[in-house]
């Protein structure tokens, strides 16, 4: 495993959702404080952003070239050649004081994300599956969610109730969810976002724990990518091989340590052995 290198210094107040775009050869991630999409073409250097209409969770590719994001209020359909954002799905207009935050692409197409209450003090959280235009919430009473993401056979699915620092895992099949359990706990930072490697083996980023903490599929922690800065939000593999592992952090939370950290809110990168699992395209 290499060390990891900042390969953007973009300063985000909130970075969240790494994702790897193969089609454009390219990662997605947002800052969900800033309002801002961005993007990275490793083969090129290029960077480019968009501003978002409110705060984004995340921004996954769909089957038609398009970007599904999850901005506050409902999902947005973002087309990266004209720029434009549109809602077709609202959400959670019953909870104005909650945001969106994280998402996965499934094999199957489907959609799955966190809300969250947006000051972080109320445990509004819901955890949702999007189908073909059918909604579906599958848990509830979450403070600030994470992921989530799927265990290499699909059978599992992981879930982060990140203000308890706790990792859950759930049976899955065809969409469904039962046998709610703690997966582990992370006692050196708190359990941002997921992501799976094709071993089974789970990548979690630690807010405020200097890196990614790497769990076997039985729970155990067999160890840890270390970052130069604290707040790791969420850890994506990329690259043509999918061995390249991009990692987004944040100031939030942490202005008072910029001046020791100045990289605080960069993206990330460090390349390792295991390769990640293809990034899948959500079915419209």
């Amino acid at each position: 495993m290499g060390k990891a290198e900042l390969i953007w210094d973009v300063q985000a107040e909130l970075g969240e959702g790494p994702v790897w775009d193969a089609a454009r050869g390219a990662v997605w991630f947002v800052d969900i404080k800033g309002r801002k999409l961005h993007r990275y073409t490793p083969a090129t250097g290029g960077k480019r952003s968009w501003d978002t209409p409110d705060q984004t969770g995340f921004a996954l590719p769909a089957e038609d070239g398009s970007l599904i994001c999850g901005v506050r209020g409902g999902l947005y359909r973002f087309d990266p050649e004209e720029g434009d954002f549109s809602r077709f799905q609202p959400l959670e207009e019953d909870r104005p004081q909650n945001r969106l935050n994280d998402g996965f692409v499934a094999p199957d197409g489907s959609l799955w994300f966190g809300s969250m209450d947006d000051s972080e003090q109320v445990e509004t959280g819901a955890l949702y599956r999007w189908f073909r235009g059918e909604l579906t919430r599958h848990d509830d009473g979450y403070g600030v969610t994470n992921g989530p993401c799927l265990s290499p056979d699909g059978r599992t699915l992981y879930h982060h109730d990140t203000l308890k620092k706790t990792v859950l895992a759930f049976d899955h099949a065809d969409g469904l969810l039962s046998n709610k359990r703690v997966f582990a706990v992370t006692e050196d930072g708190y359990a941002d976002g997921p992501s799976m490697d094709a071993a089974g083996v789970l990548h979690v980023g630690l807010f405020n724990g200097w890196g990614v903490a790497r769990f076997a599929p039985d729970g155990t922690r067999i160890g840890k990518i270390d970052v130069p800065v604290q707040t790791v939000t969420k850890a994506a593999f990329g690259g043509p091989d999918l061995r390249d592992l991009y990692m987004t952090t944040a100031w939030l939370g942490n202005a008072d340590k910029r001046a020791e950290q100045p990289t605080l809110g960069g993206l990330y990168r460090v390349r390792v052995e295991t390769p990640g699992l293809p990034q899948n395209r959500i079915k419209l």
